[in-house]
């Protein structure tokens, strides 16, 4: 018999996609969210739209038919020593939030081993990788302070790889996996945490559900890796793909970023590719360009980055600004690079002022 484990989840998007294979294979997750969506949550269930090779149409999973539990509530009710695993899955501007900023630092204070899911990886986890000075990327943060107590040797990253996204028609318990690729984590420092997240990995693989067409294994898995630099794959497409959906006056979708001038497309994707093997990774770590590219044919949408900053938001997750920051740090410049941050940078100070 395995440990069954229980997860705190900061956050009921992606929180819910991982919180909802968790819970297939047994195990529990609470995910912090706001009043609305946990009352749904907590009387409805969690509903995952999720496709599967072979099936003409998703399959919907209900957290509510699940081994595990689903459960969720707000971030002043959540006690992180309660959890053996902390799970952030919520945009990195959102943890500036009083409330959510105080549960963290109770999280630090915990010492529970922390994941984040997040595009935007945690200045706590930066400091994981050898050589780099935080202070040069500080400013890429909207509050780097909220780091301060999280311990580098507690924490890893997880490259939140699927695509997913809320139909706007329906409720906020739902979720829609457009792009049903796996989650990528590093290992933590110590190998008791490690253990729980290969534990967690090796459950979720053994995970078989029964639809109308048979028993099917289901997408979406988690992947657990050595080195601490194979989330940061997840880099070279958001630079070449989600970023450059943000133009000067309106907003295009990934597949139009990547695919409208491929050549460009390649030059961002392959720069900072070698930014991160720079930095320390292994090339194998990362994924080749036309991979990439391909996967990139079936994102219609623009990035939800570039819906943000089209809705007026006045803060965004800044990976453009990071990577820009750790190049420069490495001696290395991007024009096109230059060019997103600074569109960016642009569409946050209009929403700024009009807000």
């Amino acid at each position: 018999m395995t440990d069954k484990f229980n997860i705190l989840f900061f956050g009921a998007s992606y929180g819910s996609l991982l919180g909802a294979k968790v819970a297939l294979a047994g195990h529990s997750a609470h995910l912090v969210c706001l009043p609305e969506e946990a009352e749904l949550i907590n009387n409805e269930g969690a509903i995952i739209r999720l496709p599967v090779r072979g099936l003409d149409q998703p399959v919907e999973l209900n957290t509510k038919e699940m081994s595990g539990t689903v459960t969720a509530g707000g971030p002043e009710e959540a006690n992180p020593s309660d959890y053996d695993l902390i799970v952030l899955a919520m945009q990195e501007p959102q943890y500036r939030v009083p409330v959510v900023k105080d549960l963290l630092g109770k999280v630090g204070e915990s010492r529970r081993p922390c994941m984040s899911i997040m595009n935007m990886p945690p200045l706590s986890f930066i400091r994981r990788i050898p050589g780099v000075d935080a202070a040069t990327i500080s400013d890429a943060y909207t509050d780097p302070s909220v780091w301060d107590n999280v311990d580098p040797s507690r924490i890893t990253l997880c490259s939140p790889d699927p695509q997913a996204f809320r139909p706007p028609e329906e409720k906020c318990n739902v979720l829609q996996v457009g792009l049903p690729t796996n989650f990528k984590s590093a290992r933590f420092q110590e190998q008791g945490d490690t253990d729980i997240l290969q534990q967690i990995e090796r459950d979720i693989q053994g995970i078989r559900y029964e639809t109308e067409s048979g028993v099917v294994e289901l997408p979406v898995k988690l992947r657990v890796h050595e080195s601490v630099f194979v989330p940061l794959a997840k880099w070279c497409m958001l630079l070449a793909g989600n970023y450059r959906c943000v133009q000067a006056e309106e907003m295009r979708p990934i597949r139009e970023a990547v695919h409208s001038d491929l050549a460009v497309s390649e030059g961002v994707y392959n720069w900072v590719a070698d930014l991160c093997v720079k930095l320390g990774a292994d090339p194998n770590d990362l994924v080749p360009f036309e991979k990439y590219a391909n996967a990139a044919l079936s994102l219609q949408k623009p990035s939800s980055a570039a819906r943000a900053l089209a809705a007026g938001a006045p803060y965004i997750e800044r990976v453009d600004k990071l990577v820009q920051a750790l190049g420069a740090s490495q001696g290395m410049n991007s024009a096109d690079v230059d060019q997103t941050v600074e569109l960016v940078d642009s569409w946050l100070a209009r929403n700024r002022k009009d807000s």
